[in-house]
């Protein structure tokens, strides 16, 4: 799959952006609201520690190249964060505008701005030769990746990152909603990193290529992993035609123009993934999508804008019903079986469980069903490796550094954090680069 095929042509239509850009004019309106506060709260709420007052300083100023910049001192994501950050509970959300009332300042698509006018421009980066006799090998091809790789590269050092999947950009490219971040803009930040000397090899680490071997070439490993598949229901029926979990149903959207929803869609689960998955289904043209939560509308942890969103795009909600079989005709799904539930009273940890209400089942008819339970740990090839400590299947590390017990091993992102945002792997990529550098001080030549 080339670049070139991406994005879907139809998806431009299908989904047009949930915040459009900024022009010129309503760019500099937006970066003269800002107070330019000198201990300013944004930067604190933003994981990366971008500087806001200085890169939206530099946008009131037309210094846009300047406004980048700033941006990617702290960020090489900044493209894909400007548009998949959770402003609203970060950076927008510590705004000092909201003490007076106000509107808080748009600092993602101020930020979303300065990057597009970046790469429009065909930019680059400076890139330093890699002088440096030791090498460093980042396992995987997402966020906590990339941002490690470009950080490490930018001291000199020579980086490859091991990827197992034909595009880079981990669920950038292949897991986020398309109306939030297109894959082809996920790849352009690729790009970005490649210019700087990356190298970026496709292979399975622990199949193809040894652990051992890579451990004999790299002076240090840096894992980012994320997660792995998403977790399985447990009831019969999982395998049939017709189920497809979240993040498969929004791979395939992304990258093939063949794939198509069912008209009458059911997604079970309440996080962000089964929005993104229920939202697109109805943009894609499904004519009913209903989604089942087994807990209450209060307990649902997709983010309160996301539902909201949801809830406009016609997604229908389905509160205490737990899936117990996906009911089949000729090898199809055609429904699922449903147990009614009702949540008990507060245990000791102040958390409201679940239990069926007897004798409450309900056949609920359908020709596409899309769990969305979340993703498991992805721990099988660390099994292997001595020194890394796992804990509920996430690695143990050292978080001011992200070193692992392995000294030669350092993690970040959902494999160490359980499962976050891509600011959150961005900022623990960087953090694990900055320890890297300093362990290899010693070995400058």
């Amino acid at each position: 799959m080339g670049t070139a095929a991406l994005p879907v042509a139809r998806n431009l239509e299908r989904f047009p952006e949930l915040h459009p850009a900024l022009d010129a004019q309503s760019a500099l309106a937006e970066a003269n609201r800002c107070l330019f506060c000198f201990d300013a709260p944004c930067i604190a709420a933003c994981p990366t520690h971008i500087e806001v007052p200085r890169f939206i300083k530099k946008i009131a100023t037309g210094n846009l190249r300047g406004s980048a910049l700033t941006i990617f001192d702290a960020n090489i994501l900044g493209l894909s964060c400007s548009r998949v950050c959770p402003v609203d509970v970060l950076c927008e959300g510590s705004c000092v505008m909201h003490r007076y009332n106000k509107k808080p300042i748009e600092i993602g698509r101020l930020q979303r701005y300065a990057m597009d006018q970046f790469y429009a421009s065909g930019a680059g980066l400076p890139v330093r030769p890699a002088s440096r006799i030791a090498k460093i090998a980042c396992i995987g091809g997402g966020p906590a990746s990339l941002a490690c790789a470009a950080e490490v590269r930018r001291h000199g050092y020579a980086v490859t990152v091991f990827d197992n999947r034909p595009l880079p950009g981990g669920l950038n490219t292949y897991g986020v909603a398309e109306y939030k971040l297109r894959p082809s803009d996920s790849l352009r930040e690729v790009e970005l990193i490649r210019s700087l000397g990356v190298e970026f090899r496709r292979a399975e680490v622990g199949a193809a290529v040894a652990i051992e071997d890579l451990e004999k070439e790299f002076s240090f490993l840096f894992l980012g992993l994320g997660l792995g598949a998403m977790e399985r229901m447990g009831i019969s029926g999982e395998d049939l035609r017709g189920v497809v979990n979240a993040l498969h149903f929004i791979e395939r959207y992304k990258t093939s123009a063949e794939f198509e929803a069912g008209r009458r869609v059911v997604v079970i689960g309440g996080g962000n993934t089964a929005i993104d998955a229920a939202n697109a289904a109805r943009r894609l043209g499904s004519s009913e999508v209903h989604l089942f939560y087994r807990r209450s509308e209060k307990e649902m942890p997709a983010f309160s804008f996301e539902y909201e969103h949801s809830k406009v795009e016609g997604v229908q909600f389905h509160w205490l019903a737990q899936p117990v079989e996906i009911l089949a005709e000729n090898g199809r799904a055609v429904g699922v079986r449903f147990q009614e539930m009702r949540l008990r009273e507060p245990d000791g940890s102040g958390r409201r469980h679940v239990e069926p209400v007897p004798g409450s089942r309900f056949d609920f008819a359908c020709d596409m069903v899309i769990p969305a339970l979340g993703q498991s740990r992805l721990v099988g090839m660390l099994q292997a490796t001595r020194g890394i400590e796992l804990q509920g299947g996430s690695i143990v590390v050292d978080r001011p550094t992200g070193q692992t017990g392995n000294p030669k091993y350092y993690a970040g992102g959902d494999c160490v954090n359980g499962g976050r945002e891509v600011v959150d792997a961005v900022a623990d990529g960087k953090r694990a680069a900055r320890a890297i550098v300093e362990a290899l001080s010693p070995w400058l030549i």
